[in-house]
């Protein structure tokens, strides 16, 4: 071998080894560990070096349409705008080792909006806008990350999420699939006049659970299942010539096939049935029962609603309770998303407390006199986790002062063994008092408006706090008129005081999200939360406060955080595109500090919001990262809008 070829072949391994070495540390990092790895490679030949030194400008608005997508290899960079109050630049995203920037920019073939700058001495890894396009049209991982950014990371948590969920429970299906693919189609139907012998003999050759009544149209006019004819049967009310139509049920529950299995679930908990007509323009094209949403062998939520609801005692709900952690790894693993979980979460929570207060009523007697359970904070959010403990009040009506102090009086002892015995069913005590046993917070509706009216007008930092809980409301159990004319007027009396508003704003800003200006994240730094940061009070809490500021502001009666952004989104107060990423976030958030719950329970640890962010792998630290910039961005939002 001549000296020039030896040259030329240690260059080449040079160049090889330089490759590899590239694509070692790609391949830490999503989407590129997404990557076929042939497409991987070519993306890297293409790639070249560069080096910023601390403070250098990388690339900005005035540079013109995208030329090189940057992605950094050491170092980090930071991306800045104007500030919404018009005075200088505010950093709006800090980019790591492996984060890659503007991709937006290029896939638009504009000029970027950011100025991105090097925030210590930066080695940056360019591609070209062909080399680009080679790797977009390859790639379908990489394709998806370029339109759709950290929307497909967070789609990648969720799989691995429900992957992991599904190791143990074997999941075969996810709760986002349609019902159009879970309903037997070509539903086995009768007409009217049929007899009853008639239709178990139908439903005894189809093996079927349930009979549908359908008119000419093939619409669904009822439905009879094996439930009611063990009931016939059990009650003697009927006999085998008697009319299906005087033994089934009317009007059955029905969804279009565009609704999911989670829609599903939900309506056949919230209703207690079992099964579902599915219809379309007006015609039944499917029957969807509890059994083709969960086998036998898991935990099945249609069950466990029915079980709750009909517990005969105290001590059957304490047993229950503890399902529900199976139940939500069961969720998981079928692919339920946060606020799904948490929607679901409540409502067994709800109907344990409507159980709970019918059999402390069966107990205790009944008072004599109409209430309306109140719920309030996350409860009242329907966004309950694992981890919770009571906030509730009384509602009733009452003419005057001592009529109102009468009916209190009747009412306490219940509230007082309904909250006891709510305790025993794993929803804590509040330590604040904040509990319908409190002789403040059982009150007639003059009383309750005397009270909120009193938080609007004297916004002391007692009442910013009380306002934070009790301003998150919704009945649970009882007549929901007096409540109605609650909220309207609490609407009412927020929107005609800006000041108290501008108060909100303000005490909502007082928990800023955890993380500093470079890179990483604020953690408690003694004591025996060291080292960790917490999930809900600085990071779920920010969107809670903001969006709730902004609903009550602009006259919105939803209290559920992400109802509340969809509405505030409709209603042009925030951006479309602000309404995604503030939801992308928000979702994140709460599926890391449920997965925190579930280890700490499967632990037998006691149930906290605090993480240590160093036990989170890079994918779930670098979302995480951007999740609390969002939450970070809403607060920037109220301090211009309310001039903070």
């Amino acid at each position: 071998m001549s000296k020039h070829d030896g040259f030329a072949e240690v260059g080449k391994t040079a160049v090889m080894q330089n490759i590899q070495g590239t694509m070692q540390f790609l391949l830490r990092y999503a989407p590129f560990n997404q990557m076929e790895l042939s497409h991987l490679a070519q993306m890297v030949e293409q790639c070249r070096l560069r080096f910023y030194a601390a403070g250098d400008p990388v690339i900005g608005p005035d540079d013109g349409r995208i030329e090189y997508i940057y992605i950094v290899k050491q170092g980090l960079v930071l991306g800045q705008r104007p500030s919404l109050t018009g005075e200088g630049m505010e950093t709006t995203q800090e980019i790591a080792p492996g984060e890659c920037f503007p991709v937006a920019a290029m896939v638009s073939e504009r000029a970027t909006r950011t100025h991105y700058m090097a925030a210590e001495d930066t080695f940056c890894l360019l591609l070209s806008r062909s080399a680009f396009a080679h790797t977009y049209r390859q790639s379908e991982a990489f394709r998806d990350f370029a339109l759709r950014g950290v929307s497909s990371l967070m789609g990648q948590v969720q799989q691995q999420v429900q992957l992991q969920a599904a190791e143990t429970l074997g999941a075969q299906y996810s709760l986002e699939t349609r019902l159009n693919i879970l309903a037997a189609p070509n539903p086995i139907t009768c007409r009217r006049g049929i007899r009853l012998r008639e239709a178990v003999r139908l439903m005894h050759e189809h093996h079927i659970g349930s009979l549908v009544m359908v008119d000419e149209r093939q619409y669904p006019i009822g439905i009879f299942t094996l439930r009611d004819l063990r009931r016939v049967i059990a009650d003697g009310s009927g006999d085998l010539e008697q009319p299906l139509d005087e033994l089934m049920t009317r009007d059955p529950v029905h969804l279009p096939p565009t609704a999911t299995a989670f829609d599903a679930a939900l309506t056949m908990t919230q209703r207690q049935i079992a099964h579902i007509c599915v219809v379309e323009m007006g015609r039944l094209v499917g029957v969807l029962s509890e059994r083709d949403l969960f086998s036998l062998q898991r935990v099945d939520l249609v069950h466990l609603a029915r079980t709750i609801s009909s517990a005969s005692r105290v001590e059957v709900l304490v047993g229950l309770r503890e399902q529900i952690a199976h139940l939500i790894d069961n969720m998981l693993a079928h692919g339920a998303n946060p606020a799904q979980l948490t929607n679901i979460i409540t409502l067994l929570n709800d109907q344990t407390v409507v159980r709970v207060i019918e059999l402390m009523i069966a107990e205790h007697g009944d008072p004599g006199v109409p209430f309306t359970w109140l719920v309030f904070g996350s409860e009242g959010r329907c966004e309950q986790t694992l981890y919770t403990d009571q906030d509730n009040g009384i509602l009733f009506e009452a003419d005057s002062v001592e009529e109102a102090e009468k009916i209190r009086q009747r009412l306490l002892p219940l509230a007082r063994k309904i909250n006891e015995a709510l305790d025993r069913c794993g929803f804590s005590l509040c330590k604040g008092n904040i509990m319908a046993s409190n002789p403040d917070l059982c009150l007639s509706r003059r009383e309750w408006l005397r009270r909120f009216s009193g938080i609007i007008q004297s916004p002391t930092a007692e009442n910013l706090l009380h306002s934070t809980i009790y301003f998150d409301l919704r009945p649970a159990w009882g007549p929901t008129e007096g409540y109605q004319q609650l909220s309207e007027a609490l609407l009412k009396m927020i929107a005609d005081n800006p000041l108290f508003q501008r108060m909100m704003a303000s005490n909502a800003l007082r928990h800023p999200p955890p993380i500093g200006r470079l890179r990483d994240f604020i953690v408690a730094s003694r004591g025996a939360d060291k080292d960790t940061l917490d999930l809900k009070v600085e990071g779920v809490m920010p969107f809670v406060e903001g969006l709730r500021i902004l609903a009550l502001a602009n006259g919105i009666q939803e209290s559920n955080t992400l109802e509340r952004l969809k509405l505030l989104g409709e209603r042009d107060v925030l951006k479309a595109k602000d309404v995604g990423s503030y939801e992308e976030a928000y979702h994140f958030i709460q599926l890391m500090r449920m997965q925190l719950h579930q280890r700490q329970q499967r632990d037998g640890q006691p149930l906290s919001n605090r993480l240590d962010p160093d036990t989170l792998n890079e994918l779930d630290r670098r979302i995480l990262r951007e999740s609390f910039r969002q939450a970070q961005r809403l607060q920037s939002i109220l301090s211009v809008r309310y001039q903070l």
